[in-house]
């Protein structure tokens, strides 16, 4: 075997085996997802074929069935090897996307701390590579709601308007209501619940004014959280 195939042969196996732990309890560190230097510090040129991307699209595919049956502990594990297969193909986008569903599954979960782990350790240094915005503030909104659900608030509160700074940035007034609603439902568990109502009042308008009707439903939960008294004063 030659050094080249010897090289990939071991980059891959070490993506295995690192993904391998993020379908099931531990995220790895970025730094563990790079190849392996060549001797001398000379960089190698790897040529991927189209298998690996072709695999990974076929566990992600298969990782969203599990997802909608309810099955989530299958779907981590796929949504894992989606992301190990995308990463070896340099497919970043998509390698991206699948890190977002690996950790939203683990959200479903309740397994905030590996949830947390694939976004803050993984996900956030692809998007910062990429360059991409869009996939920030998923980066962040998903952030935004573990750190909520695990009663996180200070950090969640930050995360949440990370999300509506970069929405505002490239005009996402969608990603933006969702983040002053997120906000509000942080301020809504720490009890301020004036500050939290004049949120809602906020997400409501701005939804209003997009024409966007998806935030409706939510709105209206997280207003039914507030004591009514609470609501009096504006």
């Amino acid at each position: 075997m030659s050094n080249l195939s010897y090289l990939y042969s071991m980059k891959k196996s070490c993506l295995a085996l690192i993904f391998s732990c993020l379908g099931i309890h531990v995220v790895a560190q970025n730094t563990h997802l790079l190849p392996p230097s060549a001797p001398g510090g000379s960089s190698i040129n790897i040529v991927v074929s189209n298998l690996d991307e072709d695999e990974g699209n076929a566990y992600f595919a298969e990782a969203e069935k599990n997802e909608r049956k309810g099955e989530l502990n299958e779907a981590v594990t796929l949504y894992g090897k989606a992301a190990f297969e995308f990463n070896s193909s340099k497919k970043l986008a998509r390698y991206g996307s699948a890190l977002l569903r690996l950790s939203n599954a683990h959200y479903l979960l309740a397994h905030y701390t590996e949830a947390e782990q694939v976004v803050l350790n993984v996900a956030l240094k692809n998007y910062s590579k990429l360059g991409s915005k869009s996939g920030l503030m998923e980066s962040y909104s998903q952030l935004g709601r573990i750190y909520l659900a695990s009663s996180k608030l200070t950090q969640s509160l930050w995360f949440y308007t990370q999300q509506g700074i970069v929405a505002k940035q490239v005009g996402n007034n969608r990603a933006y209501i969702e983040s002053v609603l997120g906000i509000a439902n942080v301020k809504i568990k720490k009890k301020e619940y004036i500050m939290a109502s004049r949120d809602l009042n906020r997400a409501e308008l701005l939804a209003k004014g997009s024409n966007i009707s998806l935030f409706k439903g939510q709105i209206k939960d997280a207003r039914a959280l507030i004591p009514i008294s609470r609501t009096s004063k504006k």
